[in-house]
Order: C-alpha cells, then sequence, then structure tokens
C-alpha cells in the first residue's frame, strides 16, 4: 500500500484481475472431499468380462440400497432387479422464492424418475449435433426440428450461480427475454457438490437447457492459502452438473462458464482460444484455472462421446452490478469504486494507487455477457470454447480517472511508482463471437455509472 497522510492506498497489483462467477457461498475444506461412488468408477477395462457402467440411466441408487452386492456383476443385477421407477422426496423452495433468494418456505415434490437397465457393455458414442448456422435465429427449420433457444421459451431453464456476478445478469436477461420457465436454487437448497443431490435434482427437475455459471471463487490470498479447496470444489461442481444433465436424458443443451485465467501467464496479445494450454499459468491462481480447463475439456469430451451440446464460454474481465466489493478480495475496477467511494465520504485529500498506471487492461458489462450467453446458447454448437470480451483496452491510469469523475471525489490521485506495475497488457481476441454476430453494447462509463448507483444502493446503504 502507498503512503500518504492518513489517504486511502490501494494496490492495483494485489487486486484479482480475473472475472469470476460467484455463486454466493463457501465450500469449508470438509466438502472438497470427492463425493463419487467409487464402486462405478471400474478399472478392470482391459479385461473383456469387466461390467461397465452404461451412463444411459437416471438415477443412482444411495449406497445403502445396495448393501451386499459388492462385486460389479451383483451390482449391475441388483440394478436391474430393482424397481422400474425411484421416488425422491425432494425439499426446494418454490420459483418465485427461488428467484429472490428466500429459502423460508419448503415444499415436497414427489418425482417418478425413471431408472433405465445398466448395461454391461458400453455404449457406443454419439454423434455430436450439428453446429446451428449463424442466420437461424429464434426459427424451427425443416433440416432441425427442435425449435432454436430463443423460440424455446416455455422450457425449462436452469441457472446455476443465479446469486453472482454473472449468474444474476443471466437470469435478468431470461426473463426480460420472456423466458417462462427459468429455476435457480440457492446453495443451501442445492450444494452441487454433493453428486448424489445434483442427479436426484436433475432427474426430478429434467431442465432443458442448462447455464452454469456457479463457481468458488476468491482473491490471491485465498487461492494460495487453500488450492485443496478451490479445485476439488469446483472439479465437482462442473462434473456433477454436466454429468448430471447428460444422465437425466432432458438437457438440450448446457453453457459452461470459465474465465480468462486460463489462458497462459505470458500468452500472445490478444489472446486467442488456440492459446489455451500452451505455456505456464498465473501461479496466483493455478488452481482455479486448472479446475476451469478441466470443465472447458469435459464439455468437449462430453460431445464427442456422448453427443451432448456442452459449450464453453471464457470472458473477459467483467464488472457491473451484484460485484464483489469486498475491501480485501475485489477485482480491480469494483475495488477502485470502493476506494474513491470511501475517500469522497471521508474527505480525504487524495487516493494513492499502486503502479505507473500504464498497464492496459480490457473490460466488459456484465449485462453483454448475459447477452452473449444467450447468442451462444441460441446460436453456437463447436467444439472450441468461445472467448467473450469488448476488444476495447484502458491504461489502469485511464480508468483510476474515469472512476474518480464518475464517483465525484475532488482530491487529488496519486500514483506510487515505486511499486510494480504488473503484467503489461492482457487482452482477449473475441473475434470469433464477433465473426459470428454479437457485439457488446454498453459503452465503459456508461456501465461505470450504472455500476456505481447500484453500489451505493445496495453496498453503501446496506451499511448504514
Amino acid at each position: 500500500m502507498g503512503d500518504g497522510d492518513g489517504a486511502p492506498s490501494f494496490d492495483l497489483n494485489m487486486a484479482q484481475y480475473e472475472p469470476d462467477e460467484v455463486d454466493g457461498f463457501n465450500v469449508p475444506a470438509a466438502a472438497a472431499a470427492a463425493n463419487f461412488d467409487s464402486n462405478i468408477d471400474l478399472e478392470e477395462e482391459a479385461d473383456e468380462d469387466a461390467y461397465v457402467y452404461s451412463v444411459d440411466f437416471h438415477v443412482i441408487f444411495a449406497e445403502e440400497e445396495l448393501q451386499g452386492y459388492t462385486e460389479h456383476g451383483d451390482r449391475a443385477d441388483a440394478f436391474n432387479a430393482a424397481n422400474e421407477t425411484a421416488s425422491f422426496d425432494l425439499n426446494y423452495a418454490s420459483e418465485e422464492e427461488a428467484l429472490d433468494g428466500s429459502s423460508d418456505a419448503e415444499h415436497v415434490e414427489q418425482a417418478q424418475c425413471p431408472v433405465r437397465r445398466l448395461s454391461t457393455r458400453p455404449s457406443p458414442p454419439a454423434a455430436p449435433p450439428p453446429a446451428r448456422p449463424s442466420s437461424d435465429m429464434g426459427t424451427v427449420t425443416a433440416a432441425d426440428p427442435h425449435p432454436s433457444f430463443l423460440a424455446d421459451k416455455d422450457a425449462k431453464v436452469f441457472v446455476a450461480g443465479h446469486r453472482g456476478l454473472v449468474g444474476s445478469a443471466v437470469l435478468r436477461r431470461l426473463l426480460s427475454l420472456g423466458f417462462t420457465s427459468v429455476f435457480v436454487r440457492t446453495h443451501a437448497e442445492l450444494d452441487l457438490t454433493r453428486q448424489a443431490d445434483v442427479e436426484a435434482f436433475f432427474a426430478a427437475q429434467r431442465p432443458r437447457y442448462v447455464v452454469l455459471a456457479a463457481a468458488k471463487v476468491g482473491g490471491i490470498h485465498a487461492n494460495s492459502t487453500f488450492p485443496a479447496d478451490f479445485i476439488a470444489a469446483n472439479l465437482q461442481i462442473q462434473t456433477n452438473v454436466v454429468d448430471a444433465a447428460l444422465r437425466c436424458g432432458s438437457v438440450r443443451k448446457l453453457l459452461f462458464l470459465g474465465s480468462s485465467c486460463i489462458y497462459p501467464k505470458f500468452a500472445p496479445q490478444p489472446i486467442t482460444e488456440g492459446a489455451l494450454l500452451s505455456g505456464p499459468l498465473e501461479p496466483t491462481n493455478e488452481w482455479y484455472a486448472v479446475a476451469k480447463i478441466a470443465g472447458i475439456k469435459m464439455c468437449q469430451a462430453y460431445r464427442i462421446q456422448h453427443g451432448l451440446d456442452a459449450v464453453s464460454a471464457m470472458p473477459t474481465n467483467l464488472y457491473g452490478p451484484h460485484d464483489n466489493f469486498h475491501p480485501e478480495n475485489s477485482h480491480v475496477l469494483p475495488a477502485l469504486i470502493r476506494r474513491f467511494h470511501e475517500a469522497k465520504a471521508g474527505n480525504a485529500p487524495e487516493v494513492v494507487v499502486w503502479g505507473s498506471g500504464s498497464p492496459l487492461r480490457e473490460f466488459l458489462h456484465v449485462d453483454d455477457l448475459a447477452d452473449a450467453v444467450i447468442f451462444l446458447m441460441d446460436q453456437y454448437s463447436g467444439l472450441e470454447h468461445v472467448n467473450v470480451g469488448s476488444g476495447s483496452e484502458v491504461t489502469i491510469k485511464e480508468l483510476a480517472e474515469l472512476v474518480k469523475e464518475v464517483v465525484g471525489f475532488q482530491g487529488k490521485l496519486v500514483w506510487d511508482s515505486s511499486k510494480p506495475d504488473g503484467t503489461p497488457r492482457k487482452l482477449m481476441d473475441s473475434s470469433k463471437i464477433q465473426g459470428m454476430g454479437w457485439k457488446p453494447k454498453i459503452a465503459l462509463k456508461e456501465g461505470l455509472v450504472e455500476t456505481y448507483k447500484w453500489y451505493v444502493e445496495n453496498v453503501v446503504s446496506d451499511k448504514k
């Protein structure tokens, strides 16, 4: 932190520049242990007589229901001898309650979920669905019997991570477009790290579309202190949701949201999708990044082997309503907003910021990302992940001056150039999605005005 006579000081280089999809919960270390049924993870693939369980079923029985069946063949026989349907009691909040985050009232739904017979041989992989042509916007064609996403507004859409920056924006956008069956769950209602709970939820609710914006996130200190928590929790969330989407048999499309931290620390600028796995990652958040890379690869693998239409979007640095303004682990832009607001409220003479202000950064309003999510759900079914950025760069100095102006701070902005600047430039190459027809709409200053207004009305007012 810079020195000043009682002036607020902020180290931009210690802020986490990467966008994260906050689910609004902290997964304890105890929850980091994998929750998989080890009896289903067979190792005898080289043995011609080994039983291999097919993923073509809806419900996995609880372990106690299969007591006494320890051999793989016995377990398969037990499944096949079981009833053709299984009932589940699921406590869940009504959609109206879930949308406003309330979980006070709970209801019980009896869901009859068909259980398909287990196979003793692997099922042949299905061919991936063809990509929808970019000209098809909300229509049904003779070649494609299914309606496009935008023409299917009565379908059930599950948004995972709806309390975070990205998930909340996607939820708002879906509702504004007239989608009538969007549903969500809080972490208290559905812990996405628990495999059995996620499978039962998908089997009962049977969504047609899934937007996976849930993740365990944190700043540099949290990533360094709890690396096992970050990699385990995020791998569990992604694995459970993608696999349950396949198993339930109802999901037509899934979109996984990642982060620009998946790219190597020294990737050539602007960063193309092809830079993935081309060099070492930034060490300060590599655990989170590795999990996100695994999410991309899982979507690709499930598309190749099972024909699941799962796509991945990688956004640049994000900002907007519902951002994280915490003084210790917020990203650079919300951190600047908070610092200048507190300096203004305290009549501080200056705000000291580390570095020279010369590094270049790219920012995208989260509502533009929400539009990109809808666009990709409707228009894209490719194997490769897709970058989503604004394509515009701004120096940290220009950004700080703009935030100072929007907040209305009248004091001095002082740069402590004795402190390091960090990575000189970070820009995503978003030519792929822009070539398909999507363009960002919200200018940086316009977005900052809206974001500061939301901060004052929702963060500052809550402390009074």
